[in-house]
């Protein structure tokens, strides 16, 4: 492994592990609620946990010299796809709405979004991303969208005002539609980020 390469392994690493940090501490000072289910209800919060931990883990793999899944490439493209959105809704939708510091809003909704972007665009270790494969943006989205409208709908939590029952089940499943929308255009534009630049060597999935 080439010093660049540790270099870029042990900052995945120092990334994924100070927003881990960040979530933490932000829990343990109350922001967002004691509740973990509460907590990591916000698809900030959830979806920067598992993107931080992913990034820790494809650091870790490479510092150990050893080669990552195949599987880790579509995970990583959907982690990107994922924050994307959170910086996007965030940033332009419904700036300074959130109940975490400034700072930590600041690290979750532009700097750790932007780390992921530009990782992606400038470390050319993963391959192109099959057209085929697009569909995996969704489960997870869903997953969670599915979990937060049930909560609305018996307990009465939802992180986010633009998903609150009383809207109307009209209104909630144009907001979702677009939502899903917005994640597969999201999706898109990380799968062709991927063909920035191929590897000498081909790769498959």
């Amino acid at each position: 492994m080439s010093r660049r390469s540790e270099g870029v392994a042990a900052a995945r690493v120092l990334v994924g592990t100070t927003v881990i940090l960040t979530l933490l501490s932000t829990y343990a000072q109350g922001d967002g609620g004691r509740n973990p289910f509460d907590f990591f209800g916000y698809f900030t919060n959830l979806t920067s946990a598992l993107s931080a931990a992913l990034l820790v883990a494809v650091g870790s793999i490479a510092l150990r010299r050893r080669a990552a899944p195949r599987w880790f490439a579509l995970a990583r493209g959907v982690s990107v796809a994922c924050m994307l959105i959170v910086a996007t809704i965030y940033n332009v939708l419904v700036p300074g709405t959130g109940s975490a510091p400034p700072w930590v809003s600041a690290m979750l909704h532009l700097v750790f979004p932007a780390l992921l972007l530009l990782d992606w665009i400038c470390i050319h270790d993963r391959p192109p991303l099959p057209w085929r494969t697009l569909w995996v943006v969704l489960p997870y989205p869903l997953a969670w969208l599915a979990v937060v409208l049930v909560r609305g709908a018996t307990d009465g939590w939802v992180p986010y005002g633009f998903l609150l029952p009383e809207r109307g089940v009209g209104a909630l499943l144009a907001t979702c539609a677009g939502l899903l929308v917005a994640l597969i255009a999201s999706g898109a534009l990380v799968w062709a980020l991927s063909r920035i630049r191929r590897s000498p060597e081909p790769h498959r999935l």
